[in-house]
C-alpha cells in the first residue's frame, strides 16, 4: 500500500473508532478519542513473500485474553528479512481468511505486549502480501469487554517491527 493510501486508511479507521456505533470503544471513550498512534510508514516492512505450507495443516487451539479457546489451522510458514536478519512466522487459516498474530521486541513498550495482528492477503502462486504497516492492535487493547487470541510462542520475534499501530495513549484509554 502506498503512503497516501495507508494514511487515508488510518484516518478512516480513526473516524470509525470515533463515530461508528460498532466501534470497539465505549461511548465514553469515543467522546474523548483523539486518534490512534502509528509508526511512520515504512516501505521496508511491506513484503510479498512465499508461503511454505505445512505438510500437515493441523488445528491448533489458541487461548484468548479472557481464557476462551479458539481453533485455528496452522497453514504455513513465511520468511522475510528485517534489518538484515531472517525472520519466520506462522500464518493461520480461519473460516474467514488468513490470520497472522505476532509479537516483536517493541512489546510492552511502543507496542502491545500480547502482540499485534495482520490479515495476510493471498496473491496467488503460493505468495502472500504481508504489510506490517497495516499491523493493528487486538480489540482487547481498548477495553475489558473483548476476547482476543494470544500470540502463540512460535510467532514471537526478537526484532523490532517499527510499523503499524502503537500502544494507544490519551484520556480515552481505559486503565485496566
Amino acid at each position: 500500500m502506498n503512503d497516501n493510501a495507508l494514511l487515508t486508511a488510518r484516518r478512516e479507521k480513526d473516524d470509525f473508532f470515533k463515530r461508528h456505533p460498532q466501534s470497539p470503544l465505549t461511548p465514553e471513550q469515543r467522546a474523548k478519542f483523539d486518534g490512534l498512534r502509528y509508526f511512520e510508514p515504512n516501505p521496508d516492512l511491506d513484503f510479498i513473500v512465499d508461503v511454505t505450507p505445512f505438510d500437515e495443516q493441523t488445528p491448533v487451539k489458541i487461548q484468548t485474553s479472557t481464557g476462551d479457546i479458539r481453533t485455528y489451522t496452522r497453514y504455513g510458514e513465511i520468511r522475510f528479512n528485517v534489518d538484515g536478519e531472517e525472520q519466520r512466522l506462522t500464518i493461520y487459516e480461519t473460516p474467514h481468511g488468513f490470520f497472522l498474530p505476532f509479537v516483536d521486541s517493541n512489546a510492552d513498550g511502543d507496542t502491545y505486549g500480547a502482540g499485534r495482528y495482520i490479515d495476510p492477503e493471498e496473491v496467488g502462486d503460493g505468495k502472500f502480501h504481508i504489510d506490517f504497516n497495516q499491523a493493528y492492535n487486538p480489540t482487547c487493547v481498548y477495553g475489558d469487554g473483548w476476547s482476543c487470541p494470544i500470540t502463540p510462542a512460535e510467532n514471537r520475534l526478537k526484532v523490532a517491527i517499527k510499523a503499524g499501530e502503537k500502544m494507544p495513549q490519551g484520556k480515552w484509554v481505559q486503565k485496566g
